[in-house]
């Protein structure tokens, strides 16, 4: 099962390509500060507008540097079946320990054509893998009914969970096995994800706050609440800060201002106002004393 706070890392570049000795000291400084697990060309780490190479390449340099101290979760999904399964199949021989699968966008798949997508892909290759339900970007939600389907696969490991809907993560806990790890992808609520069942969190703002964010889960562990409310008090102006416009937008800027990459963006994302910039800069300081 995934525990914990897994980040969902950006991809630093620098002069337009990906920096590898930036990205490289960001797993690391991931690893040595606590966090749980790292996610690869997700999102946040801007899998749309990479190229396969550049996406492989990801892959491979954050699987080699984590050099297993804590789980690599691959983002491979696509909106074509026959490309998601050749992206979680190459996933899978660069040593990655399991696939990120968002539900395919733009097609607007039916329920019995999403439950079929997942299942191809599970068949196909040997990763466990994360469902990834984010229907603000895909235009398509993963039934609570649908998941329960696909959690009787065995290599159906979990699923993250980006949505506001709080009632999700209990509906979701009543139908997949005790195994089964329900994460969210939402910053802001991970308190009250947890009580309704969650298991932890794949994390924008970890990027910047990697101790913070794991602090903040084992404390729940340890049923420290007072902790885990002090936690959420801190982070919840920088979780909001990250998402003053598009993620990664202001996150990738957040980063640049700690030394990983330079704050560059692939078109048609593009880097956030200067008043953005005062919000994060602001919401840095006060949380982080940057």
């Amino acid at each position: 099962m995934f525990k914990g706070s897994f980040t969902a890392l950006i991809t630093p570049f620098e002069n337009g390509k990906i920096d590898d000795a930036a990205f490289a000291r960001l797993v690391n400084r991931q690893i040595e500060l606590g966090t749980d697990g790292l996610v690869v060309c997700g999102t946040t780490g801007e899998s749309a507008t990479m190229t396969v190479e550049e996406r492989e390449h990801a892959i491979g340099l954050c699987v080699k540097t984590a050099a297993g101290r804590v789980p690599v979760i691959a983002g491979t999904g696509t909106n074509d079946t026959a490309k998601t399964i050749e992206a979680t199949a190459r996933a899978e021989a660069l040593g990655a320990d399991a696939a990120l699968v968002v539900t395919p966008y733009y097609n607007k798949p039916s329920q019995e054509g999403l439950y079929r997508h997942f299942k191809a892909v599970h068949d196909a290759v040997g990763l466990p893998i994360v469902l990834y339900n984010v229907p603000g970007r895909t235009g398509v939600n993963l039934a609570v009914e649908t998941v329960g389907r696909l959690a009787k696969l065995p290599r159906i490991a979990g699923i993250k969970d980006a949505t506001p809907d709080l009632i999700r993560p209990i509906q979701i806990r009543r139908v997949v096995p005790e195994s089964f790890s329900v994460l969210s992808g939402e910053d802001a609520t991970i308190v009250a994800f947890l009580a309704h069942g969650g298991d932890g969190c794949i994390s924008v703002t970890a990027n910047i706050a990697p101790k913070e964010c794991a602090d903040l889960h084992k404390a729940w562990a340890r049923k420290d609440w007072a902790e885990v409310a002090r936690l959420r008090d801190l982070l919840l102006d920088l979780h909001q800060a990250m998402f003053v416009e598009s993620n990664p937008c202001p996150v990738k800027y957040a980063a640049s201002l700690q030394g990983f990459g330079d704050g560059s963006l692939r078109l048609p994302l593009c880097e956030i106002s200067d008043a953005s910039k005062q919000v994060v800069r602001s919401a840095m300081k006060a949380a982080l004393g940057e």
